[in-house]
């Protein structure tokens, strides 16, 4: 493969994307498509409430970019599932978006609300009905910890369980047309069988991807900065490894995130939205799955997975103990509370983002 091809497709990514960019925003002002207060948390930090009217959804620049290049130049049998479910999980976050902005507000029952139902409803059925119900409904409470704005947009069940099934069906279509799929490559010793843990295992990565990189899409350029790093990565271990389908894939990304990245440093005139970082989350789990390779993946989005573990280690600490462990959580909020001004925890993020996706590179080949 030559390296003009890439670099080729980087340049009409980035130029597809200027051009796709204009009415996109456009778009986006036209039907107010724009952060709000009452679904945004963090403008409890106070320089943040100037953010407020900023359109999201920017993530399409990105999406549409990606799908019209490989539609064309690189639709094959080694990408075209993942870019089927790469727009599936477009879809899906583009319908929490939009939801938690227009949508109407649900109630929701407490679990101590439906253990009192059970005990002194008078309808006998209805209480076997919440009896049985009562698993699913314990779970869709403990989910709820995860949502940053409980009653609009699609509970964090009704997320999971719409990522689950993307994972589910990239699992099956791997392990079905891949010659060896339980192997995976471990640093400094090979490739190892690992058998059916291969299954649990692709499916844990491509959900962990997902919400590490919509937790990460909190402050302007973050996200799509790390992203860029992480891509950049992929794309060299995919060029040198001569795996063209997954080398350009990774460069019309590259182009399509750095356009984006234009629009999106201090002040943002967009930001990502969920319909970009699902998308682009589960693209990155996809590639780091297809190389056969986990550790790797892991090494490069380490950010990622330190963004998203704070969160659920917040969580964790503030049900069991009462209290919070860090200011605010993910990570870079936390920073900012600490007084750390958003171009400062964004160039750190970005630093430490391409730290690992060297370290990432330099274990891949060794």
């Amino acid at each position: 493969m030559n390296l003009e091809i890439v670099i080729t497709l980087i340049i009409l990514a980035v130029l597809l994307s200027f051009i796709l960019a204009f009415p996109i925003i456009s778009f986006l002002y036209k039907f107010k498509i724009q952060r709000n207060l009452d679904v945004d948390f963090s403008v409890l930090i106070e320089s943040r409430k100037n953010k407020v009217g900023t359109p999201i959804m920017g993530g399409l620049i990105i999406i549409l970019t990606v799908v019209i290049l490989n539609l064309i130049l690189n639709f094959n049998e080694v990408t075209a599932i993942p870019i089927i479910l790469f727009i599936s999980l477009a879809l899906i976050g583009g319908l929490d978006d939009v939801l938690n902005l227009f949508g109407q507000k649900r109630k929701i029952r407490t679990l101590n609300r439906v253990i009192k139902l059970i005990k002194v409803h008078r309808n006998n059925l209805y209480r076997i009905k919440l009896f049985l119900g009562l698993p699913w409904i314990t779970f869709h409470r403990i989910m709820r910890i995860f949502e940053s704005n409980p009653g609009k947009g699609l509970f964090a069940h009704e997320r999971l369980l719409l990522q689950l099934a993307n994972a589910v069906a990239f699992c099956i279509w791997f392990m079905t047309t891949h010659e060896d799929p339980y192997l995976i490559a471990l640093p400094f010793f090979g490739m190892i069988s690992i058998g059916i843990l291969i299954i649990p295992l692709i499916v844990g990565i491509i959900l962990g991807m997902i919400n590490a990189v919509n937790f990460s899409d909190g402050l302007d350029g973050l996200s799509s900065g790390m992203l860029v790093n992480a891509f950049v990565g992929f794309l060299i271990i995919a060029f040198f490894d001569n795996n063209v389908p997954l080398a350009l894939l990774s460069a019309t990304i590259v182009g399509g995130l750095t356009t984006y990245l234009y629009f999106n440093i201090p002040p943002a005139r967009v930001q990502m939205g969920d319909v970009g970082t699902y998308s682009l989350g589960g693209l990155l789990a996809f590639i780091g799955i297809m190389l056969q390779n986990p550790f790797v993946l892991f090494i490069i989005c380490f950010p990622f997975v330190v963004e998203v573990s704070s969160t659920v280690i917040q969580s964790a600490v503030r049900k069991l103990f009462g209290r919070r462990l860090f200011k605010m959580a993910p990570l870079h909020h936390h920073f900012e509370m600490m007084g750390w001004s958003e171009e400062k925890v964004v160039m750190r993020f970005w630093l430490f983002s391409s730290l690992f996706t060297l370290l990432g590179i330099w274990v891949y080949f060794w």
